[in-house]
């Protein structure tokens, strides 16, 4: 059974830092590529970082760029989100996800419909 749980959110002011938990099971982290998606309330589902199975390259939304890190622990078996210099606008659920495919093929590495098990979320607030 597949099941991806995520952790970690909480309240933090704005240019703070929170480290998110992407913690899986029934499969390993270090045969799949895996997607951090947010949602805001009333705004659409938004991709944020993934982190390729291959060769572990990682691809950022331009909002995220400089101030977000993925990574992964194969013994874990759990993917982070390293949040730096946070912002209000930054404020949403966060979500993880699995995809089999190997995005140094695909067109857009934070497409969801590519992206086919989703954890429950984990609420980030940044608010002073």
């Amino acid at each position: 059974q597949v099941q991806l749980v995520e952790s970690g959110g909480g309240l933090v002011q704005p240019g703070g830092s929170l480290r998110l938990s992407c913690r899986a099971s029934g499969f390993r982290v270090d045969y799949y590529a895996i997607g951090w998606f947010r949602q805001a309330p009333g705004k659409e589902r938004e991709g944020v970082s993934s982190i390729d199975s291959g060769d572990d390259r990682t691809y950022y939304a331009d909002s995220v760029k400089g101030r977000f890190t993925i990574s992964r622990d194969n013994a874990k078996n759990t993917v982070y989100l390293q949040m730096n210099s946070l912002k209000p606008e930054d404020a949403a659920i966060y979500y993880c996800a699995k995809t089999d495919h190997e995005l140094r093929f695909v067109d857009y590495a934070l497409d969801q419909n590519l992206y086919d098990n989703w954890g429950q979320g984990t609420q980030v607030t940044v608010s002073s």
